[in-house]
């Protein structure tokens, strides 16, 4: 007898007006519901309503382009929340500006104050990308982040890379007389990725010594060795570097870096939390768990960084620990008529894992805007 899968139970719907999130919460939105728009807006309440100034919240995501569009977002919602507090309501303001607007005359002028203040240090403020920070955090350290100030921060390892790929390839398989176990471009392949994804193991097969197998695993270790060394030999370190230190100085439980970051920043809020990998998380979780509020924003259904060491497992694991799990409801980019049809073919479902399921989502454009085709259903 075929069973019929268990539906997933509901999850609580995540609302920018609600109660302000405390501890750690997770708010997971599919696409389209509006997760940048969800962080402007909490970073716009919390000022506003006093609960911390702008430079206490560190506001992190994943790739430098959107660290800029973040930060333009988090000013922009500050500045229409201002001008309404100011100026009054707009003719159709949304909700998060009437919630605002929702109190006496002399609380509206210091929310106010407050926005002016903000937007007056608003190139202070802590928007970046995880490896921003983890710089911005390493180098106010000193001692406790291990660094050494004459070191080089470098975008890309690449050129490096391939320097190392050739001579290492040349030195094992430069004498031989017979073909290669696998060609110079195989070996550099191998080597992006071994460097690529340093969190990645590589596992010893259980072959002879002079296997195929054996010997690329062997080949993986012996880039990832004269990489290190000659880095540290040119006096250079990589982004991935900057977040194993870090993670490093925050080791022990009462480790001096812990208690810094945690007198800086009281609030975080992590957009596409997705794409972390599991040091950055390590980061994340050493410095605040437990001590600052910790808002982590991602759709588990678009984890696409795996190739970069984005790792949806160590999103799944931080979801398990959050404190709050909710959904942001209202998808705000597509037509009714399409969400619902595509509701109907995968919502519930989940995709490679129980915890990574199609939620249910209303749609804000009712109907369809899709006219004068021959066949207009989405």
């Amino acid at each position: 007898m075929t069973q019929t899968p268990a539906t997933p139970p509901a999850m609580e719907t995540f609302d920018v007006c609600g109660p302000l999130p405390t501890g750690t919460t997770l708010p997971e939105a599919s696409a389209g519901t509006g997760k940048t728009f969800t962080v402007a807006g909490l970073v716009t309440r919390y000022v506003a309503e006093g609960h911390a100034r702008l430079e206490e919240m560190l506001v992190i995501t994943f790739g430098r382009a959107a660290s800029q569009e973040l930060r333009e977002r988090v000013r922009a919602q500050l500045v229409e929340a201002e001008r309404a507090l100011t100026r009054g309501a707009p003719e159709e303001p949304n909700a998060l500006i009437s919630l605002l607007l929702d109190t006496d005359a002399p609380e509206r002028q210091l929310r106010s104050r407050r926005l002016r203040e903000a937007l007056a240090s608003f190139d202070a403020a802590t928007i970046a990308t995880t490896h921003q920070f983890c710089q911005l955090v390493l180098r106010s350290l000193g001692v406790a982040g291990d660094t050494d100030p004459g070191v080089t921060l470098v975008e890309s390892l690449d050129d490096l890379v391939v320097e190392v790929v050739d001579d290492l390839y040349l030195q094992r398989f430069g004498q031989l007389t017979g073909r290669p176990p696998f060609n110079r471009e195989e070996a550099l392949t191998l080597a992006y990725r071994a460097v690529g994804d340093p969190q990645a193991r590589l596992i010893e097969p259980e072959a002879e010594a002079e296997s195929r197998p054996a010997q690329r695993v062997a080949f993986a270790h012996a880039v990832r060795l004269e990489i290190e060394h000659r880095k540290r030999r040119l006096g250079i370190l990589s982004y991935d570097d900057l977040l194993s230190r870090l993670a490093h100085a925050l080791e022990q439980p009462d480790a001096p870096a812990r208690q810094r970051m945690r007198d800086r920043w009281r609030l975080v809020l992590v957009d596409e939390f997705q794409d972390t990998d599991p040091v950055q998380w390590q980061v994340i979780d050493r410095a605040f768990s437990g001590h600052a509020t910790v808002v982590l924003i991602g759709d588990p259904k678009q984890a696409i960084y795996a190739f970069r060491g984005g790792d949806v497992v160590t999103y799944l694991s931080a979801a398990r620990t959050a404190t709050t799990r909710a959904t942001l409801g209202t998808n705000w980019r597509s037509d009714e008529a399409l969400v619902e049809r595509l509701q109907v073919v995968l919502q519930g479902a989940a995709l490679g894992d129980d915890d990574i399921v199609v939620r249910e989502v209303s749609a804000a454009n009712a109907g369809t805007r899709l006219a004068g085709l021959p066949h207009p259903e989405p």
